[in-house]
C-alpha cells in the first residue's frame, strides 16, 4: 500500500500549472499542516490497523517550501509510517532547498528526492514563470548529493515556448551528464485555467497579476513529435531506460511509488484534493483548504472524503 501527502503551497503559480497549488502565508501553512497531521492520525481507524506503507510520496505544490519547524512536525508523524525498506520521496524546487533542510530530510528517513528543473535554459525557465534559474538548480542538486542523496529524479519538460529541438536535446544531455538516476520528461499541455491557456487560446497577453507578459510562440507539432522521439534515444546514451510513458531510470531506480499506481496497488491520499483507492473504490478529499481544515479539526471524516461511486479499472 502507498501513501501520497499533498502540500499545495508554492512561491507563486507557474504560467503552465493547473495543479492544486497556491501561494500562502506561514500561518495558513501551519494550520494546514496541523489538519494534515490529524488526517494522518485517523488512518488507523480507516485501515483498522496501524498504517505502514511500502512507499510514501510527499508532493505538491512545493513541499520543500515548508519552513523546517513546520516540515519537521509533519515528518515526525509520516516517518514512522514508512516500512524499513520503503521508498520515501519528497518533491523539491530549486531555490527552496538548503543544507539544513536536506539534513532534516535525511534524519526522518527520506531517501529519494524529485527536483523540478523543467529546463536547463534560463530563457525557457523565465517563459514558464519558474522562480529559479539553472544555476540555482545546480546548487540544489550538488547540495543534495553532498547530503548523501543518491536516488534523485529530475523533472524536465518539452514543447516549451521558444524551445527548439536542438535546445531540448542540449537540456537532456546537460542534465543526464550530472549522474542522476531517474528523469521524468513531460510534454507541455496547455490546460484551461492557466496563464498559458489565456495567452495561447484566448489571445490574452497578461498574467494573473495583470502585468504584460512577452508572447513567445510554441514549437510546431512536428518539432514536438521530434522532441518526444529523441528523448528515449538520447537518454539511452546515458544508461536510462523508459519504463513508463514519461519516466526513465537507470537499472534498479524505477520509482516504486509510480509503479504502484500503474499496477493497481491500493493507495491513500492525504491533504486537499488527494485521492485514495481502497477496495476498488476511489475517494477524494475536498479541494477547499478552508473546509479541509474545518473538517479535519472536527474529525468530520464523512465530509472530508467524498466517495466516488465508480469502480477504478486499471489496465496492465
Amino acid at each position: 500500500m502507498e501513501l501520497y501527502v499533498h502540500i499545495p503551497f508554492c512561491v507563486r503559480k507557474c504560467a503552465y500549472c493547473d495543479f492544486l497549488s497556491f501561494a500562502a502565508e506561514d500561518e495558513l501553512k501551519e494550520r494546514y499542516t496541523d489538519a494534515l497531521i490529524k488526517e494522518l492520525g485517523s488512518l488507523s481507524g480507516l485501515l483498522m490497523t496501524a498504517p505502514v506503507f511500502d512507499t510514501v510520496f510527499i508532493g505538491g505544490g512545493t513541499p520543500s517550501l515548508l519552513e523546517p519547524k513546520i516540515a519537521e512536525k509533519l515528518l515526525s508523524v509520516v516517518s514512522p509510517m514508512v516500512k524499513k525498506d520503503g521508498e520515501f520521496t519528497i518533491e523539491c524546487n530549486p531555490g527552496t532547498l538548503n543544507p539544513d533542510k536536506l539534513r532534516m530530510y535525511r534524519k526522518y528517513g527520506i531517501n529519494r528526492l524529485s527536483i523540478g528543473l523543467q529546463s536547463a535554459d534560463d530563457g525557457e525557465l523565465a517563459a514558464l514563470g519558474r522562480i529559479h534559474r539553472y544555476g540555482d538548480f545546480l546548487e540544489s542538486y550538488e547540495a543534495a548529493r553532498r547530503a548523501g542523496f543518491n536516488n534523485i529524479n529530475i523533472d524536465l519538460m518539452s514543447g516549451l515556448p521558444g524551445q527548439t529541438v536542438a535546445g531540448f536535446e542540449k537540456t537532456l544531455r546537460t542534465v543526464a551528464k550530472l549522474g542522476c538516476v531517474h528523469m521524468s520528461v513531460y510534454g507541455l499541455i496547455i490546460e484551461p485555467g492557466t496563464v498559458f491557456f489565456d495567452m495561447y487560446h484566448e489571445g490574452r497577453k497578461k498574467d494573473i497579476n495583470g502585468a504584460e507578459r512577452h508572447f513567445v510562440p510554441l514549437p510546431s507539432e512536428e518539432e514536438e513529435r521530434e522532441m518526444y522521439h529523441i528523448t528515449q534515444r538520447v537518454l539511452a546514451d546515458y544508461g536510462f531506460s523508459r519504463y513508463e510513458i514519461s519516466n526513465y531510470a537507470k537499472p534498479g531506480y524505477e520509482c516504486r511509488h509510480n509503479l504502484g499506481y500503474w499496477t493497481g496497488e491500493e493507495y491513500i491520499g492525504a491533504g486537499i484534493g488527494a485521492a485514495s483507492y481502497l477496495k476498488n473504490e476511489r475517494y477524494r478529499n475536498t479541494a477547499d483548504v478552508g473546509k479541509y481544515i474545518e473538517y479535519a479539526s472536527t474529525g468530520d471524516w464523512d465530509s472530508l472524503y467524498a466517495l466516488r461511486e465508480e469502480r477504478e479499472h486499471i489496465g496492465n
